[in-house]
């Protein structure tokens, strides 16, 4: 198995809806919003190889969308999903996985592009589009507070492909690489959780924990849709991060890839940060 950050570039959110009940006194020092009240986020993503296969987590927001969008949440950066993927030798032929841990724009605008004919097309043409029945029936008929980011061009055209299939809770995808559903950000998002050479774990933790600056139980973005559950499911995890040892992968943290956990007197907290490539140096030197 390999394991490759893939950057996709930068956009922004409101700083007080990224992290919800916690004051912006507080929140400013994690990540500083500028006149407007945004903070900048990364969108970050994951390639594994195992064997034969090229599985990617997750595709960033993608290139399609107009300008009105692009105002409301600029993004930036000299990355792409593509350009990252081309960095390491890969074309969008190559991957044979996409797994969407769930339909938010952010997170699958990037599965679909739209060709000079103007047809709205799936990226990887060659690749099972991995998302479960439950998320999508949600995705496909969103509830009004959540509409606005289920655009149905970054999803139906999954469906129509013919490239669309269903995961299910507590699925192993390929060989070490299970799926786990939590429901307080949007209903079964998918956490996925990776065996390492090592004999831990890495936690792809999408939105559940989008950051380092979100490992504190109150900081609950309030986009979650069930805010209470995210807290019960934030406490779980973060429970068994610690009990394994497990690393924890960010989609969002500007800066920070990856962290392991430490118990505190005031709770679970960050103990290490490092890139994707140094826990890759460990697993290398642990095999050999």
């Amino acid at each position: 198995m390999k394991l490759h950050t893939i950057n996709t570039g930068f956009f922004k959110l409101d700083g007080g809806a990224m992290f919800g009940v916690v004051p912006k006194v507080i929140w400013n020092k994690i990540n500083p919003a500028d006149e407007h009240n945004l903070c900048t986020w990364a969108m970050r993503c994951l390639l594994i190889e195992l064997d034969e296969r090229k599985i990617l987590i997750d595709t960033g927001i993608g290139d399609k969308q107009g300008e009105k969008f692009r105002k409301h949440f600029v993004p930036h950066g000299e990355d792409s999903l593509l350009n990252s993927l081309k960095e390491l030798g890969f074309g969008p032929e190559d991957i044979t996985d996409v797994i969407l841990t769930h339909l938010h724009f952010d997170h699958v605008g990037g599965a679909v592009y739209r060709n000079e004919a103007g047809e709205l097309l799936p990226t990887f043409k060659n690749a099972i589009y991995w998302s479960n029945r439950q998320h999508w029936n949600t995705a496909t008929d969103p509830n009004a507070r959540e509409k606005a980011s289920f655009l149905q061009e970054n999803i139906l055209p999954l469906q129509e492909s013919g490239q669309l299939k269903f995961t299910m809770e507590g699925a192993e995808v390929y060989k070490g690489i299970h799926i786990h559903y939590v429901h307080g950000h949007t209903d079964a998002m998918m956490i996925i959780r990776i065996a390492l050479p090592t004999g831990n774990e890495l936690l792809y933790m999408a939105d559940l924990i989008p950051s380092s600056g979100h490992i504190r139980l109150p900081y609950v973005m309030a986009y979650d849709m069930q805010p209470l559950k995210t807290l019960g499911e934030k406490e779980h995890w973060l429970r068994y991060a610690v009990d394994n040892e497990s690393v924890l992968f960010f989609e969002h943290d500007p800066k920070v890839e990856c962290a392991r956990l430490k118990e505190t007197d005031r709770g679970i907290a960050v103990d290490q940060t490092f890139p994707l490539s140094e826990l890759l140096e460990q697993s290398y030197r642990h095999l050999t």
